[in-house]
């Protein structure tokens, strides 16, 4: 009896290997392109949302300014959404640089601040290619050039471009950064793969037109978030095979590791909120029986206090979910250049096992704080 027990638990684990053994496959299949170095034609406008970020914006903008991208084609606007700080006037400071602000003045409440402000940056633009970044990341100076040198190059409709950690203060910072390179990771290995299902916000890049031809954010702008990985996954149904990761380190965006439990499991229960949108159903069934794998996980080590099979079940799990992880994340640490931070891998597991857990129930239930805003 207890045999058949152990049964759905070694089903789900063959389920979550191969998961990652397509992880792997998809990792491997985006190749270092080749990119365009001169000549450049694109007209760019660098779109940021931007609320209470007064601590950081003003680097952000700098490193915006500091690209060697042609001046003449770049066009950078920044959308003040209802600052309660000095957001507002140190982006004003800058425009006899050449940055646009433009001020949100709502007087009924919006389900995404986020996704009005980009909509109207977009609507105010003058560029082919939508840049988007955050209003708290740096950049080296070869961003932009690197971004657009790809997109005249392969001609995606849409560019996801890699997002990085930098400057942790913590081992808890350390480990975000290990955790948040491997869902990076997760989505180039889905685009390598065909099935582009995720990508990061802070450093996405698409068509003007191709964003009003899929409807921009009609259908999904009843959520808070979304303005990346929905959007995306509207893209890929319309143009399929037409986006793109950019697996160059000149292309990546840097932002810090959140500083504390509460403010990262916000931003996770937010992260989660959009997964109720997926369009695609198999992508949803694939995240359901990983959460599954999770929980037999939890199960089988509670268990093994009652036989020792359900132990020696769970020892087999977690020792081939570290080594089939450990295979996974190996290759994209060394593209981040951050090998050594590897070896937390087996301090994360047990943790990320009861965090995926606990944001598999609430993540979708409860509303969650962002920017100031209680929002669902």
């Amino acid at each position: 009896m207890i045999a058949l027990l152990s049964i759905p638990s070694l089903l789900l684990t063959v389920f979550y290997l191969s998961v990652l053994v397509y992880l792997i496959v998809g990792w491997a299949a985006v190749k270092r392109p080749q990119i365009k170095t001169s000549g450049f034609t694109t007209k760019v406008t660098v779109m940021i949302a931007a609320r209470n970020e007064e601590e950081k914006i003003h680097l952000t903008i700098e490193d915006i300014l500091a690209q060697d991208y042609p001046k003449h084609l770049t066009e950078i606007i920044i959308v003040d959404d209802h600052s309660t700080d000095r957001t507002s006037q140190i982006i004003k400071s800058y425009a006899d640089r050449g940055v646009q602000l433009l001020q949100l003045n709502e007087d009924k409440p919006l389900n995404s601040y986020k996704k009005k402000a980009i909509a109207d940056a977009i609507k105010l633009s003058t560029g082919e290619l939508m840049v988007a970044t955050d209003a708290d990341c740096r950049m080296g100076s070869k961003w932009l050039s690197t971004v657009v040198g790809y997109y005249e190059q392969h001609n995606p409709v849409m560019v996801s471009s890699p997002v990085g950690y930098f400057e942790e203060k913590s081992l808890f910072e350390r480990m975000q950064t290990l955790e948040f390179s491997y869902l990076i990771g997760v989505g180039a290995a889905f685009i390598g793969n065909g099935r582009a299902s995720t990508c990061n916000g802070a450093n996405l890049a698409y068509r003007k037109d191709v964003f009003y031809e899929v409807g921009g954010f009609k259908g999904i702008d009843e959520l808070a978030s979304g303005d990346d990985e929905l959007l995306l996954q509207k893209v890929a149904v319309r143009f399929p095979g037409k986006i793109g990761f950019l697996k160059r380190y000149d292309a990546v965006v840097f932002t810090h590791a959140k500083p504390n439990l509460k403010e990262f499991m916000q931003q996770r229960r937010r992260w989660a909120s959009k997964s109720v949108k997926y369009k695609d159903k198999k992508v949803v069934a694939v995240l359901v029986s990983i959460w599954l794998f999770n929980v037999s996980l939890l199960v089988n080590a509670g268990l093994g206090f009652y036989d020792v099979l359900f132990f020696k079940v769970f020892a087999l799990q977690f020792i081939l979910k570290y080594l089939f992880e450990l295979m996974f994340l190996l290759p994209i640490a060394r593209f981040f250049k951050r090998v050594k931070l590897v070896w937390l891998l087996i301090i994360i597991i047990p943790l990320h096992v009861i965090y995926l857990i606990y944001i598999g129930f609430i993540g979708n239930a409860t509303t969650y704080t962002w920017k100031g805003r209680v929002v669902r």
